[in-house]
């Protein structure tokens, strides 16, 4: 699973095993370490309705995703979910899950056997 932070935006991406995991058990984790008594735990929770949420307490940051939206996520034209949370102030947190692609192009050291086929990339091999 990838996190990536930038403002009051949070993204995770799932491999394929990491969505089956959540079609199965209803949730996947993953962890950063930055020293050995520091880390970040972050993953994500089906519930069983409402709408996208993310929590953070201590040392763990969970995203909330309704089952509704899992279920139509599953699906291999489904790329993402998506949801807005107040933060307060009138901000709001932009919650996106998506799946994770394929890189167009090959990147040295980087594993992308449990990664969804690019479709850009298929798209291309097929003209």
């Amino acid at each position: 699973m990838k996190l990536r932070i930038r403002g009051n935006t949070v993204r995770l991406r799932v491999s394929k095993g990491e969505l089956a995991q959540i079609a199965a058990t209803g949730a996947a984790e993953d962890a950063v370490r930055f020293s050995p008594g520091a880390g970040l735990r972050y993953g994500i929770e089906v519930k069983p309705s409402g709408g996208v949420a993310a929590e953070f307490g201590g040392t763990v940051l969970r995203v909330l995703l309704p089952k509704r939206s899992v279920d139509l996520w599953l699906r291999p034209e489904e790329v993402a979910i998506e949801g807005e949370q107040p933060i307060g102030n009138g901000e709001v947190l932009r919650i996106m899950v998506e799946k994770d692609y394929t890189c167009l192009a090959p990147r040295s050291g980087e594993d992308d056997s449990d990664l969804f086929a690019n479709p850009v990339k298929r798209a291309a091999s097929t003209d």
